[in-house]
């Protein structure tokens, strides 16, 4: 049974299946009975949690505070933004009636004909319309300013073609709407939300990403801008892990969102969005895992440490059970989530298997000659590396070692990242290196007509415009035209 549950299809041979494996059998998610939708378990959603729990208190150190706005939303409301509307219409789910009814003719339930809803209602793709007509109704004066409200909630987006925690019809998301008084104060925001988000991917993550600006044809439907935090997969395709949107005032107008300024005029409010999702699950197992199945940056790991006792009997049990329940106390003292595995339904060569394959950190495992000795064997996760050291203070040592493995799987992300991205000056070296995969940073002339010719033939998109980095100014790799400053192309999920 051990050797089944690491038995992963590699890395190498099939990355896709390897990928889907790994979510269903380190117990992450699996599919459910609506198509294109998962059902995300425990072990998973524990992940989400911390994710959660840790994004949540970075918002509200910035102001932020956490409301919720309905799930349904008018069709009219959709239809007021016209960028907004073309950018979704695709992907709407819609309510069209309210009731079921036996069917006279005896073919079970069937939609009432005469329970039509008058005005027909969308499952949020996303919440701007019906926060912007709820907003008209707090805001009326500069002194109503700025209004900062993130919700946790789930979106539906019809996806044709689905793969757990990627891309599925419904997910998990937070999305943060705020109003502000000026274009200035609105702006600062959006930069400080993707400031954020990538604090978070780094830091808790361990996951190195690039802050951008989305071009033109990329930027989120109805807003003026969007930054973007683009993060590199093992297999060399871009992920967009985290956006935020400078909305101008387009919202504002479409729901005549006004307020009087301090001169007492009407103006427009400004207004930005921000989101991240179930998708940095899927940025999580893609960064660092391997053909052993799930490597957890220590900051998100449910279980940091597990303990395995190995015994013969009964008492050799309790003796062990006496020694790890100092080690368990200090541990979670330290701050150290710890499971002491003393279950006796799994040999430790299973228990073993399982921990490895769902990531946890740090094992220990000891025994009564380890008793004995006064020692205790560790392994880290990250290398598979396994070493012998003393029970005294064993606490303080597996506490330094989860921090280093952090830095490690970062720096080892980081490391990939760097060998994987590449400067291109013509086309024709741009289709070969595009088949390698990675980033490539390339010359654009920034007309949407150069980008649709590259992507068309290559599947290739701008990721992003770097804000940081060099800002030579060169020429268009496809035209000759003149270019600002390299941009990343790169294929993506």
């Amino acid at each position: 049974m051990a050797k089944e549950l690491k038995d992963l299809t590699k890395r190498s041979e099939d990355y896709s299946k390897w990928y889907h494996e790994l979510v269903v059998k380190a117990d992450l998610a699996e599919q459910s009975a609506v198509r294109g939708c998962m059902v995300i378990k425990p072990y998973g959603y524990a992940i989400w949690e911390k994710m959660q729990a840790t994004l949540d208190r970075m918002f509200k150190e910035t102001g932020v505070q956490n409301a919720y706005f309905p799930l349904l939303i008018p069709k009219s409301f959709l239809c007021r933004e016209a960028e907004h509307v073309e950018g979704f219409a695709k992907e709407c789910a819609v309510v069209t009636h309210y009731r079921l009814k036996n069917d006279p003719e005896g073919n079970g339930v069937i939609v009432d004909p005469d329970a039509r809803l008058e005005e027909e209602l969308i499952v949020r793709p996303t919440s701007e319309t019906i926060i912007w007509g709820t907003y008209k109704n707090w805001i009326h004066s500069y002194r109503d300013l700025p209004v900062l409200c993130n919700q946790w909630a789930n979106v539906m987006r019809w996806e044709m073609r689905t793969r757990m925690f990627l891309r599925t019809a419904e997910f998990l998301w937070q999305e943060g709407h705020c109003a502000h008084a000026t274009e200035e104060e609105s702006e600062a925001r959006t930069v400080q939300m993707i400031n954020l988000y990538a604090d978070f991917a780094e830091k808790y993550m361990a996951m190195p990403v690039i802050k951008g600006v989305k071009s033109a044809n990329e930027r989120f439907a109805g807003a003026l801008n969007t930054y973007t935090i683009e993060a590199m997969m093992q297999d060399g395709k871009a992920l967009q892990s985290g956006t935020s949107h400078n909305l101008g005032q387009n919202f504002a107008k479409a729901f005549d969102v006004t307020f009087v300024n301090k001169d007492n005029k009407p103006e427009y409010v400004w207004a930005n969005s921000w989101g991240v999702s179930t998708r940095l699950m899927g940025a999580l197992i893609m960064s660092h895992s391997d053909d052993n199945g799930l490597v957890l940056p220590p900051h998100l790991a449910p279980i940091q440490c597990v303990i395995v006792p190995i015994y013969k009997n009964n008492e050799q049990l309790a003796e062990i059970s006496r020694h790890v329940e100092p080690i368990v106390n200090q541990l979670r003292e330290l701050g150290v989530s710890v499971k002491y595995d003393d279950a006796d339904n799994r040999r430790p060569g299973f228990k073993f298997a399982d921990y490895e394959l769902k990531g946890v950190p740090v094992r220990l495992a000891i025994g009564a000659r380890d008793i004995e000795n006064g020692t205790i064997e560790v392994m880290r996760r990250d290398t598979l590396e396994k070493q012998v050291e003393p029970i005294e203070g064993i606490a303080e040592f597996v506490k330094g070692l989860l921090e280093e493995i952090q830095t490690n799987i970062f720096r080892k992300a980081l490391n990939h990242r760097e060998e994987m991205t590449r400067e291109v000056d013509t086309y024709d070296e741009f289709k070969k290196e595009i088949e390698k995969g990675g980033f490539l940073l390339c010359h654009w002339d920034g007309t949407p007509e150069t980008e649709e010719k590259i992507k068309a033939e290559t599947k290739a998109t701008i990721r992003c415009i770097p804000l940081d980095g060099d800002k030579t100014p060169g020429f268009c790799m496809v035209t000759g035209k003149p270019s600002k400053q390299r941009v990343i192309f790169a294929r993506s999920y």
